[in-house]
């Protein structure tokens, strides 16, 4: 991984940014994010990059092995249990190859926590999303 510069203030979950080929990129530790335990780093962690409405975000993770294009046929909505508190982030499940993978929404996934209700009145003034959900997917193990 390459070095995070820190920046003041940030919520804990926000690493710092980085440089990506001249572009500064927001690093965002995931299980942080997700409300999970912290880890020591190791080598096999990776920054995973994902544009979201025009801007780079890197995502830390534990490791990333594969990408993947899961048929819609394949993909079970979110289990109730998946959709009641926390970030809401669960969009489906996918089955491939006798695999369980979490498909998570990125715009969730991206919202800073405390601006819930700020998000919710910009997103009744700024354009409809497109209909295609931005999604992450995180391997079952």
């Amino acid at each position: 991984m390459p070095e995070i510069t820190v920046v003041p203030d940030a919520p804990d979950y926000v690493e710092g940014v980085i440089n990506l080929r001249g572009k500064i990129v927001s690093v965002l530790d995931l299980r942080k994010r997700l409300g999970e335990i912290s880890v020591a780093p190791t080598k096999r962690n990776r920054i995973l990059v994902v544009e979201h409405r025009g801007r780079l975000c890197g995502l830390i993770v534990d490791s990333a092995s594969d990408v993947l294009k899961i048929p819609v046929a394949d993909v079970d909505p979110s289990p109730t249990e998946f959709v009641e508190g926390g970030l809401n982030c669960v969009t489906g499940l996918g089955k491939y190859q006798g695999r369980l993978i979490v498909l998570l929404d990125i715009e969730k996934v991206l919202e800073f926590s405390g601006s819930r209700a700020k998000g919710e009145a910009a997103k009744n003034a700024a354009p409809p999303p497109s209909t295609e959900t931005s999604r992450a997917a995180v391997a079952a193990k």
